[in-house]
């Protein structure tokens, strides 16, 4: 998941590296205009990198996404109702089952 993207971006940012090193080491001795489209190829692996390196896997969970089995919002103020619901049920049923018989003088 995530090593995989960071693997990928690494790959690309190394080959970037190894075509502007080479480029202008060794290359540029053999031809120099082989060396500027080396550099010119190398220029425009980074943007790539970066897009490879923030594409979403289908596996990957993403920062602001909720668990897939996670309750939406609707379901969480459903299930906050029903529980308000029902706690006030069992207080009022406690309140009434608790209390002493009223006990009235003569």
């Amino acid at each position: 998941m995530y090593a995989r993207r960071r693997r990928r971006y690494f790959l690309l940012m190394g080959g970037c590296l190894v075509l502007f090193v080479s480029a202008w080491t060794f290359v540029r001795d053999i031809s120099i205009p082989a060396a500027v489209i080396m550099t010119f190829v190398a220029m425009l692996i980074p943007p790539a990198a970066a897009i490879v390196g923030n594409t979403k896997d289908p596996d990957d969970r993403w920062w602001d996404e909720p668990p897939a089995d996670a309750p939406t919002e609707s379901e969480k103020w459903l299930d906050e109702l029903d529980h308000k619901d029902h706690h006030d049920e069992r207080r009022r049923g406690r309140r009434f089952s608790k209390r002493a018989p009223a006990h009235h003088p003569p």
